[in-house]
């Protein structure tokens, strides 16, 4: 297995996303949305790639987005892998001092997943749901 940091290219990005049954967005939008991340990683075995993870943000509040691991090649630690270097990006350039805001969306059932890298569900004692809104044309 290997890793590679800000190398993911639109065919992976759209090739991973439908081996995991999630739709994908117009490719123009999401080539502008690829060049726009902070931080990637891309997990090639082989040749083709079998694993990807996007951080999004400014450095104060930054998101975890298309955490994905295609199925012939889960729980075979590669997810935790992807977020272990995502969250270390992000510790990496939190200034001292300094604090960052990290959230994610878990796929349904995953949850449990992200507990153990240490995010918290909500609403809990300091934050209400989560929330979103989607636009479509």
């Amino acid at each position: 297995m290997e890793y590679f940091e800000n190398a993911l290219r639109l065919e992976d990005y759209r090739k991973l996303r439908e081996s995991v049954g999630w739709l994908n967005f117009n490719e123009e939008q999401t080539a502008r949305a690829l060049c726009r991340s902070l931080y990637t990683i891309l997990v090639v075995s082989e040749g083709q790639a079998v694993g990807m993870g996007r951080l999004i943000g400014d450095g104060v509040y930054d998101t975890i987005v298309d955490v994905v691991v295609a199925p012939d090649y889960q729980k075979a630690g590669i997810g935790t892998q992807i977020m272990n270097r995502l969250l270390a990006y992000i510790e990496e350039n939190t200034p001292a001092g300094g604090r960052t805001s990290v959230q994610l969306i878990a796929e349904k059932g995953k949850e449990g997943f992200y507990k153990t890298l240490g995010f918290q569900e909500i609403p809990n004692a300091h934050c209400g749901s989560g929330m979103r809104k989607i636009f479509r044309k």
